[in-house]
């Protein structure tokens, strides 16, 4: 069968015609996929972080060792106490003295109180205020020169490690958040004491250990305890913030849609950012907190409901 060929230009026509309506329905739709939101900015804390890992550790850590060998006669100390320097930690024999007790004792009462007052026990004193950290020695245990009997510590602190990219941006007196694995919903703030000079490598990444000492050392803390530190490394408590899809990027600048009465196009404004966050951006000049932002948005909708087609899944029900 032929085809005139005006009825063919026609087809044509038509096809064409239909294409490109699609092709606009579809670039409708597309653009459609947003609308735009108006905010205002907002006045806040805003603030970054630096993250990494540490542990808890004794700031001085003091193995009490006896002077010579022997045996432990008495501990008056365990693990958790506060102690102060010069308090008496435990009582101890020598090994000449721990023979003649044992001597006396076959010999009775009399013998082995003689030699008590006699030949007298040496106490183990603590040099420092601190905590007991380790007591685990009993009394009977025979004990040698190399051997700690008690281990104390003067304060409870955690040592970070940080990665030498990020060394730079950490002083001496910078805050942080320190959260324990142990106790992951409770917050515990610190301060830098100490920036270690020497660096170490640990999976071929180069660190740098930083001591921070806590505000305040809770009760559960525990030598050992892993830790997550986050650094605040800038930070201003009443910023003029706005969220981070309301500032668009272009040509090396910042900016906002800023909304025009009387329903006109919405004016470009370039902006200077500040500190940015996770969810805000703070915005340091180019808008005051009057003004109100247009930002896109996602725009959501209800699903409609299909006219055609089946879940392949569901059996099939018979029609009449």
């Amino acid at each position: 069968m032929r085809i005139n060929r005006p009825v063919m230009l026609l087809i044509i026509a038509a096809a064409l015609a239909g294409a490109w309506a699609l092709s606009s329905a579809g670039h409708k739709n597309k653009n459609n996929g947003y609308e735009l939101k108006e905010i205002t900015p907002s006045v806040g804390p805003v603030k970054t972080y630096i993250s990494c890992t540490g542990t808890v550790l004794p700031k001085n850590r003091l193995e009490i060792m006896p002077p010579v060998a022997g045996r432990i006669e008495s501990i008056a100390v365990k693990e958790g106490d506060m102690v102060k320097a010069g308090q008496t930690l435990a009582m101890m024999s020598s090994t000449e003295r721990a023979a003649l007790l044992d001597a006396a004792r076959g010999k009775g009462e009399a013998a082995l109180k003689y030699w008590q007052e006699t030949y007298k026990p040496i106490p183990l004193l603590a040099p420092i205020d601190g905590q007991v950290i380790v007591a685990t020695t009993q009394p009977g245990q025979t004990v040698t020169t190399s051997g700690a009997v008690v281990v104390l510590s003067d304060r409870l602190i955690v040592r970070a490690q940080v990665d030498e990219t990020d060394i730079g941006k950490i002083a001496l007196g910078t805050k942080a958040l320190v959260t324990l694995d142990a106790y992951p919903d409770t917050g515990i703030g610190a301060v830098v004491q100490h920036i270690y000079y020497e660096s170490e490598t640990s999976n071929n990444v180069t660190i740098y250990k930083v001591d921070l000492v806590p505000e305040s050392v809770p009760a559960f803390f525990r030598s050992g305890m892993n830790a997550n530190i986050d650094f605040v490394v800038a930070g201003n408590d009443k910023a003029l913030l706005v969220p981070v899809e309301a500032v668009l990027n272009g040509d090396g600048h910042s900016y906002v849609l800023l909304k025009q009465e009387n329903g006109r196009e919405p004016l470009k404004t370039r902006v200077v950012t500040g500190i940015i966050g996770d969810k805000e951006v703070e915005i340091v000049s180019g808008i005051t907190a009057e003004d109100r932002i247009l930002m896109k948005a996602k725009k959501y909708a209800l699903p409609q409901k299909d006219s055609g087609g089946s879940n392949p899944f569901m059996p099939s029900r018979k029609r009449k």
